[in-house]
């Protein structure tokens, strides 16, 4: 058997198709690092979602296929051997099939480096994303060695790619986000809202029934020798969507799939003071930890003692308990898996406790914050890949009447502000009148 699986190679478009698969995958990841920089379950999905490009050119490489096959006139000659059916089928079946298996991990295993150093937390869900991506890649291939066998033409390789493209690009725009529309598309639903999003077991249970019924089916038609019966390859998707639609999670158990509470957890120096990070960014840890110790230290006049990462998220909504003893610092990756802008951490972490709860609403006043988080790190609070994201007038207004000030008097309005802020009171003037 293995000498005629390494017939089939040499003879067959897999190779060729393996390596322009790859190829491809490849350029795609690296062309959007930023992406997935923040871990492997973001690699995993963004691969996944990638499926609308690869899918496209695996379905195409097997039809390129049949149409050789078709040309070279090799049908008639297998029926002149005295051999079963299967052995001539099922050689083409398995090189095909393991061609972009190899060229699906290939992409992956050369995207993994990237991020090997920095991303520390590998949920058991990322495998699993990537064993759908692998099936969809093989369903992707034998669909189109039977679409290829079907319609034995030149266009039908490139028509089979550009079809499956549209299709696969518009849907996401054309249907409803959701479980059910997730299931019967490996591509969907991939997109990252948080850093700590997953896929529920469900979801990949469901995507999983219906890429193996998609390959079926195209078994089927591949193997049919009179077309007439090519309406059989109907029992295997019919099959499959029923059992698709009774497992995919829908609704509340879909919204609530799509969070990983482990990644959400917390992990903590074990000195103090106490900076926490979420698993996710566990590797971020000690290029955090000193960061966000100076900005306790420069804030010794009020109660805060510990730092901890801003969890928050927003689909589903999730937010961490407030407490007066902590400051909340939000974490950003850059695309090489290190910490986005990180002399931005300290003044963005003390914007956000002279803020206030976010259960103050309207009261929350961030001018005052800003300027009041600057005149601490002692910056001026400008535009920049260490300041600010957009101009604030007021903030720098304000910032510039700390300045002025005396020391005393300007740490004497700072400190009123905190304890405004953290009573949900109103803040706009405490920085423009005396508190003496």
């Amino acid at each position: 058997m293995n000498r005629i699986l390494g017939i089939e190679l040499r003879r067959s478009a897999a190779l060729g198709a393996a390596l322009l698969i790859a190829v491809v995958g490849t350029i795609v990841l690296h062309a959007t690092v930023g992406r997935w920089s923040t871990g492997w379950m973001a690699l995993a999905r963004t691969q996944r979602e990638y499926l609308a490009v690869l899918s496209p050119l695996a379905m195409a490489a097997g039809a390129w296929q049949s149409y050789r096959e078709h040309r070279a006139n090799v049908a008639e000659l297998f029926t002149s051997v005295p051999r079963p059916r299967p052995q001539h089928i099922v050689p083409i079946l398995v090189t095909t099939g393991l061609a972009v298996l190899v060229a699906y991990l290939v992409t992956l295993l050369a995207a993994a480096p990237r991020i090997a150093d920095t991303a520390h937390y590998l949920p058991p869900a990322a495998f699993v994303v990537v064993a759908v991506g692998l099936v969809a890649m093989i369903a992707s291939v034998w669909l189109g060695l039977a679409v290829g066998r079907l319609v034995p033409a030149l266009a039908t390789a490139p028509a089979l790619a550009v079809i499956g493209f549209a299709l696969l690009i518009l849907a996401p725009h054309a249907l409803p986000d959701g479980g059910v529309t997730a299931a019967f598309s490996p591509a969907m639903g991939m997109s990252m809202f948080s850093d700590y999003d997953t896929v529920s077991g469900g979801v990949s249970a469901a995507q999983a029934l219906w890429m193996v019924a998609v390959a079926m089916a195209g078994v089927v038609l591949f193997v049919v020798q009179n077309r007439r019966f090519a309406f059989t390859a109907l029992l295997p998707l019919a099959v499959g969507a029923t059992a698709t639609a009774l497992v995919v999670p829908t609704g509340d158990a879909y919204d609530q799939g799509t969070l990983d509470p482990v990644a959400q957890e917390l992990v903590c120096t074990g000195d103090t003071p106490r900076v926490c990070v979420s698993r996710a960014h566990e590797g971020l840890l000690p290029e955090v930890a000193p960061k966000a110790r100076h900005a306790l230290e420069l804030l010794s006049k009020t109660p805060v003692v510990a730092a901890h990462e801003d969890t928050t998220t927003f689909f589903p909504p999730t937010s961490p308990r407030s407490r007066v003893d902590t400051a909340l610092m939000t974490i950003t990756v850059d695309k090489h898996g290190r910490l986005a802008h990180p002399g931005r951490l300290e003044p963005a972490m003390l914007t956000e406790v002279f803020t206030g709860p976010l259960s103050c609403g309207d009261t929350r006043n961030f001018q005052v914050a800003t300027a009041a988080a600057y005149w601490l790190v002692d910056r001026e609070p400008t535009v920049g890949p260490d300041g600010l994201e957009f101009e604030d007038p007021e903030a720098e207004k304000l910032w510039k009447g700390l300045k002025a000030l005396p020391r005393a008097e300007a740490d004497a309005r700072v400190t009123a502000v905190h304890q405004a802020a953290q009573k949900c009171q109103d803040t706009t003037d405490l920085l423009t009148r005396s508190v003496r």
